[in-house]
């Protein structure tokens, strides 16, 4: 035997022996107080049920945290997750004796272990990580020792962390309760007290179950897999017929950058050709609003009817109501990027003319009665009018233009008499029909809604709730987001100086800027390269340019937070990517300057507390996202035929 594998046998002999001790000990107690074992040790109750009889809804996203490999090396949690296995995730530590504690996790994966080595559908679909919480003594090289006697392949990694500051996030994340214990004398021994719970985890990193010690057997675990790959198989079949409504995935940018900031990223860009989609009856919510959202209102002289929506969704994705046929309103207000743009800071319109501003979501714009950053319009008829005319949006020259235009296009004809009473196309029609539709796309019945609302205790994450707090009490959120007893619609719809607009216009910026250039990599680069790169911002000064108020320089329009996790990047400028950003922003106060709303305070959140906040605020997308996307994606996009009016001259062009 060489040397080199003696510590890893000498290390087993010692673990087995210690397990043996420990059947010794529950042997030699007294009869009338037998230590209950694991099933695992004996024979469960009952069989599992059979694969694929059963469903096994996610609990959430998997967290993530900084960890370290058996050679030291650190890697990010996720980097394991995903790549298209289940994952079995454990959180133990080396020196445990409790046979019903951490041997217990360890034993169990390596039963499972040998049990699919020979099984074709998880053989290379199921990895094992078992996670120190006990950074002192685990070390890289422990943890080397301890798994040597298991681990046979890749499909079984043991980890640790390289400090508490580390390995408390991630324990926090998955509601894991870790203290050290003490003696008599309140000296900290080198055992500890935790509930052992085990994390089934599927290829797109969420969480499908959570096994205690008396669920905690390989036979129950293998079939939960399979249940979960079949289902996931199922439902790729499903979407590839075009038979599935709601894709979990449908909302992100076809230039698809999570992840980027780290080595590791690999593209995931979008098609868009291909995709397909399901028109759905959207006036469902008229009668019947989401969970945590009030009656949509309509107004007394727009009542919202089918004809109407139907006609007003047609109208909001036709290109053809831009100048040139080229550019609708879907095109900043993109369905499957929140009915935002995730991939620019600010909107660019017709022949790529740049806005100035970030395009607001339509998600919930029913409920607002201050419409575009700086608050200018106060209904959604109206509102239509402002892209159709600006010159770098739609570029249209007026409304005439637009509802002569329309009136001669064949695929519009009897549809406006059929949904306002024989009424044709008007400046006020067109504004109606596409209001109607813009004020079904109501997004409710979120993680939090179901908690906080119906009661649903396990319906949101426990770092989601320690969020909430925060935001109802020492981040002071609430007070602009506003949270109301029988529905929430997270904003005041009122109009507010952050700071961040008089930075902007003030021109403070620091002298370099860490710039991400490549997958993993930043380059701090200096103000003045920056500065030479395209045309300067155009000034803004919020709602001062409507009411010429100098008191009211500065301000912005409080948007709802309703789907803020889809609906990136933030402020009225685009001017914060994450959430992350948008949350230290505010820890720091905002920007001082002499018309700050007296809201807008240094808050002293610590990095966890921050954490927590980003947390609650991704508990708040609705679960009709990809219902109303996928109904985006039935309609048509308004190509341009031989009937249409400006056929002739799309002819001359291209010749």
């Amino acid at each position: 035997m060489s040397t080199k594998k003696r510590p890893t046998v000498f290390l087993t002999i010692i673990m087995l022996l210690g397990l043996l001790l420990s059947y010794a000990a529950l042997s030699a107690q007294e009869p009338e107080q037998p230590e209950v074992l694991a099933p695992f040790y004996t024979k469960a109750e009952y069989p599992p049920p059979e694969v694929g009889s059963y469903s096994l809804p996610p609990f959430g996203v998997a967290a993530d945290g900084v960890v370290l490999d058996t050679t030291g090396n650190k890697q990010q949690l996720h980097d394991y997750l995903g790549n298209g296995k289940m994952v079995l995730l454990s959180f133990i530590y080396s020196t445990c004796s409790d046979v019903n504690g951490c041997p217990l996790a360890t034993a169990v994966m390596y039963n499972i272990q040998q049990k699919i080595k020979d099984d074709p559908q998880l053989r290379d679909r199921f990895q094992m990580l078992s996670l120190s919480f006990d950074p002192v003594y685990d070390t890289p090289e422990v943890m080397a020792l301890y798994g040597g006697g298991y681990v046979k392949d890749d499909n079984w990694r043991f980890l640790t962390t390289a400090s508490w500051g580390d390995l408390k996030p991630i324990l926090d994340s998955y509601n894991q309760s870790v203290i050290r214990d003490v003696d008599e004398k309140g000296n900290e021994l080198s055992t500890y007290s935790h509930i052992l719970r085990v994390f089934l985890i599927d290829p797109e990193k969420r969480i499908r179950n959570i096994y205690s010690v008396a669920f905690l057997y390989p036979e129950l675990i293998i079939n939960d897999a399979k249940t979960i790959l079949l289902d996931s198989a199922a439902k790729a079949a499903q979407q590839a017929d075009g038979s599935l409504l709601k894709v979990a995935t449908l909302s992100k940018p076809g230039d698809y950058k999570e992840g980027y900031e780290t080595g590791a990223y690999e593209t995931r860009s979008q098609s868009v050709t291909g995709r397909t989609g399901k028109q759905a009856d959207l006036s469902i919510y008229l009668s019947q609003p989401p969970l945590g959202l009030p009656a949509i209102p309509q107004p007394a002289n727009n009542p919202v009817t089918k004809n109407k929506v139907e006609l007003g969704r047609k109208l909001f994705f036709d290109r053809r109501l831009s100048l040139n046929d080229t550019f609708s309103c879907a095109m900043c207000h993109i369905p499957e990027q929140g009915f935002t743009s995730n991939e620019l800071a600010m909107a660019v319109g017709l022949e790529g003319r740049s806005g100035r501003r970030n395009s607001p979501t339509v998600y919930n714009s029913a409920y607002l009665t201050k419409l575009f950053h700086d608050g200018r319009e106060e209904s959604l008829e109206q509102q239509v009018w402002g892209p159709l005319l600006a010159a770098n949006e739609m570029a249209n020259p007026s409304v005439g233009a637009v509802v002569s235009k329309v009136r001669m296009i064949p695929e519009y004809k009897g549809l406006f008499e059929a949904a306002f009473d024989g009424r044709g196309v008007s400046m006020e029609t067109l504004g109606m029909a596409i209001a109607s539709y813009e004020r079904l796309l109501v997004s409710g019945n979120s993680a939090f809604d179901r908690w906080h609302y119906g009661k649903e205790q396990a319906a949101m994450s426990e770092p989601a709730k320690r969020g909430y707090d925060l935001f109802i009490g020492k981040a002071g959120c609430v007070s602009c987001h506003i949270i109301g007893e029988k529905f929430a619609l997270f904003t005041d719809d009122a109009m507010h100086n952050t700071g961040l607009g008089y930075r902007e216009s003030m021109g403070i910026k620091p002298k370099t800027e860490k710039i991400l250039v490549a997958p993993g990599v930043y380059l701090e680069v200096d103000r003045e390269i920056i500065d030479g790169v395209g045309h300067p911002a155009p000034a803004d000064v919020g709602l001062y340019e409507v009411t010429q108020n100098p008191h009211d320089r500065w301000k912005y329009h409080t948007p709802s937070l309703r789907n803020v996790a889809l609906t990136a990047p933030y402020m009225h400028n685009g001017s914060l990517s994450t959430l992350r950003d948008v949350i230290d922003f505010y820890n720091d106060g905002g920007v001082e300057n002499e018309l700050l709303d007296p809201l807008i305070r240094p808050l002293g959140l610590t990095e966890h507390e921050r954490d927590d906040l980003v947390a609650f605020m991704q508990s708040l997308t609705g679960d009709n996202v990809d219902t109303i996307i996928a109904d985006a994606f039935a309609a048509p996009v308004g190509d341009i035929t031989e009937a249409d009016p400006n056929w002739a001259n799309e002819k001359v062009m291209n010749e």
